[in-house]
């Protein structure tokens, strides 16, 4: 780690000389007075906990903080720093016991390894290893906090599939009687949710429901569910983005399947009480089991798009705007989509492959119910332009089918590796020596 010093220490102590009665700094030829020109360099690394001798420190607290929200892009108002600061510190426990134990069973995770997985994750941020680097030192994290946390999950993932995974079985009837199920519930609807889970004692739950509200209010300005759920959820999903993959009614919570049952597709609702907390629900998307759903209908779509120039007036803007769309609601079939576009200026894109359900949320209801040649009302803002898309095509969407017996015994086989994972790091807290400093 690059030091942090803006100018030079130039005290010492000289026990030696002391012990002779000279003045302090005899020889070196100290002033009487010292002026200390630098700063106590901000990271030295003085111990939060030591988990069973392994030594973790403020800095890397401070770091983790730093690139979780620096990554995402989350601004963390001050009430909720020191919340944050507790859940990254568990965090981090957590993933020490997971190294340690793997390091045990003769676990162990090469630089080489993590390199390539460092690699990777910069790439999903489109950047370079080098470009990942210097970013998180720019925003007050480290290219050691990133490898730190690769090689926590790439340790605790090998030991899994070492100590898990060999004794974990699902048999035919199982799988069978899933299919059944299936079946039986064809035409039922089911959600696609993502869940924040936060436990509440009957003393802190006012406060609990006070910081969920708080969350809830962040992520409808704009930032990423996923941050919150793998930052401050309690579930198991945390790992996954609170991820609860697709689920029926039936098998949730009634607080839970009740609010599911209200909501629209990218809505998010809570906070919502269930036995021991609050939950936050997003709705990712809805079906119906092993039904056709119209939103996976293939549309060809041609987009019609203006921006405006840069110093006009609101009013010039809302005139423009308006001119936009009563242009559009002219358009009589995709073949008059040029002839309008040449006359207000704008620009044409053809997509011939898009689903439905890969619209945003506010498009998908507007295009279900266009008929072909139809344009949907202008959206967007003068900032960025506005827009049009004009239906030219749509092909229905074929029968839902049944998952294969392979992808349900998948899914039950993950299912049960998470729990026995779960059991096991509980295990470790339970027996781990954690000094909290």
């Amino acid at each position: 780690m690059a030091a942090g010093f803006t100018g030079l220490a130039t005290a010492q102590t000289v026990p030696d000389a002391a012990q002779q009665g000279a003045p302090a700094g005899a020889g070196l030829d100290l002033p009487e007075n010292v002026q200390v020109l630098g700063k106590v360099d901000p990271n030295i690394r003085t111990a939060t906990a030591i988990v069973n001798d392994a030594v973790i420190t403020g800095t890397d607290i401070d770091h983790r903080i730093q690139m979780v929200t620096g990554l995402r892009g989350v601004a963390v108002p001050p009430e909720q720093r020191e919340q944050l600061r507790l859940q990254i510190l568990r965090q981090i426990i957590d993933e020490t016991l997971q190294i340690q134990e793997a390091a045990n069973n003769d676990i162990k995770v090469t630089p080489g390894e993590i390199d390539q997985s460092y690699a990777r994750v910069a790439r999903n941020f489109q950047r370079s290893p080098a470009e990942m680097s210097a970013f998180l030192d720019s925003i007050g994290s480290s290219e050691r906090t990133l490898r730190r946390q690769i090689e926590g999950e790439l340790a605790w993932t090998r030991l899994l599939r070492r100590r898990v995974e060999p004794f974990i079985s699902v048999g035919d009837e199982e799988v069978n009687a899933i299919i059944a199920r299936l079946e039986q519930a064809k035409g039922t609807e089911e959600y696609h949710l993502k869940e924040i889970y936060l436990s509440a004692t009957p003393d802190r739950a006012q406060v609990v429901a006070g910081n969920a509200a708080k969350m809830i209010e962040q992520m409808r300005g704009g930032a990423p569910f996923e941050y919150f759920a793998r930052t401050f959820s309690e579930a198991s999903t945390r790992a996954v983005d609170g991820d609860l993959d697709w689920v029926r009614p039936a098998v949730l919570p009634a607080p839970l399947a009740e609010a599911a049952q209200q909501m629209q597709v990218g809505q998010i609702a809570g906070p919502i009480e269930v036995p021991g907390g609050y939950s936050i629900l997003y709705m990712v998307d809805r079906r119906q089991v092993l039904t056709a759903d119209p939103r996976d209908s293939q549309l060809a779509l041609r987009q019609i798009s203006v921006k405006f120039p840069g110093g006009l007036s609101q009013t010039q803007l809302q005139e423009r705007a308006q001119q936009f769309a009563a242009v559009t609601q002219t358009i009589q079939g995709c073949g008059d989509v040029n002839k309008v576009a040449q006359s207000i200026g704008a620009e044409v894109v053809d997509n011939d492959a898009i689903r439905v359900r890969d619209l945003p949320p506010q498009l998908q209801e507007i295009m279900l119910n266009l008929r072909i040649g139809q344009s949907t009302p202008p959206f967007g803002t003068p900032e960025d332009g506005i827009r049009a898309l004009v239906l030219c095509g749509r092909d229905d969407a074929a029968g839902a089918a049944l998952p294969s017996a392979d992808q349900i015994q998948a899914g039950l086989e993950r299912e049960r590796v998470n729990l026995r994972a779960q059991r096991m790091l509980r295990d470790l807290r339970r027996d781990a020596i954690v000094d909290y400093r």
